[in-house]
């Protein structure tokens, strides 16, 4: 179901961009392409924990396809890292989601901050949402490096073939119908609203929830629900976030479709109440919050790019 509207909405961005040719209504165009896209990211996502079709394979096929085919992101790569992330969410050291990037979820990475990256850091809060506008291209590109890493990486050249056939037709077409200038501005919003969208949707589910140290064990209940958050919201939040807002329970069970959370979230609340473990759920504009005064609290810990850590040593004697 979700698949056939996605293809039908995939089908009129292709419809509209034709029959518009060469008018600035095109980045309008470019805006809705940038959402479908991040929808279908939604279903490889869904696609590489096996609820889209029973078997394995097919589900793997399926999130290739439309990772690499459609999208233009390695599946490879994000299965490797997603997996990681859900065998240890917020732990330090194990979840590539908090690994420093241009903005740092720990105030350990924080601290070692210098010059630029330092400016950034400290004010990284703010700068959250501006910053997104460029995860579109980040995603894309670290995805096809990781494809050349040394070790072993299961469809690697098929991957490399399909993202060369999409990045090469989708480029071309745009570059063909439309003039260079509202060319390069088509690929911009296009890029900005999917790096927007799909920042914006991951960033509430674990970011100013706990963090578990190194070294630490906790059990498996108390590990996925203390580091989630869900998004409150009903069916609206669902669409929208493609079944992340419940986080909690699809953290808890990976492989449960997304019809089915709203319905184990219930079951889910009453068992953490019994059992006395913290359960967050927050509103959309809540969470954001939250999310924007964690890591500007975590960017209190960068330095000042202009200390001097001499001076600051003999200050401390």
């Amino acid at each position: 179901m979700v698949l056939s509207i996605l293809s039908v909405a995939l089908a009129g961005c292709v419809a509209g961009f034709i029959l518009l040719g060469d008018s600035w209504f095109q980045l309008l165009i470019a805006a809705a392409l940038g959402i479908v896209l991040t929808q279908v990211a939604f279903v490889a996502h869904e696609a590489s924990h096996r609820q889209v079709f029973e078997s394995g394979p097919a589900n793997d096929r399926a999130g290739r396809i439309l990772a690499a085919g459609v999208v233009g992101i390695s599946y490879s790569w994000w299965m490797r890292k997603h997996t990681r992330h859900h065998a240890n969410p917020n732990q330090i050291g194990k979840d590539p989601d908090i690994e420093v990037d241009t903005i740092s979820f720990v105030p350990e990475d924080a601290s070692k901050a210098k010059g630029l990256q330092a400016l950034i850091t400290r004010k990284q809060g703010y700068l959250f949402f501006p910053l997104l506008l460029l995860e579109g291209l980040n995603l894309h590109a670290r995805s096809i490096v990781s494809l050349f890493d040394r070790e072993k990486i299961e469809g690697r050249y098929l991957e490399l073939g399909m993202l060369a056939a999409r990045l090469g037709l989708y480029v071309t077409a745009i570059f063909l119908v439309l003039p260079v200038g509202l060319a390069f501005a088509f690929l911009g919003v296009q890029l900005a609203v999917f790096g927007l969208y799909m920042g914006a949707s991951f960033a509430p589910n674990h970011k100013g929830m706990p963090l578990i140290p190194r070294g630490e064990k906790p059990d498996f209940l108390r590990k996925q629900v203390l580091t989630s958050r869900n998004i409150k919201g009903g069916m609206w939040a669902t669409i929208l976030y493609g079944g992340l807002n419940h986080q909690v329970e699809h953290h808890l069970f990976p492989s449960m479709p997304r019809p089915h959370l709203s319905r184990a979230r219930q079951i889910v609340r009453e068992h953490c109440r019994t059992q006395g473990i913290p359960y967050t759920e927050a509103t959309v504009v809540a969470s954001y919050r939250i999310v924007i005064r964690y890591l500007n609290e975590v960017g209190l810990s960068a330095r000042d790019p202009f200390d001097c850590p001499a001076v600051n040593r003999f200050r401390r004697a």
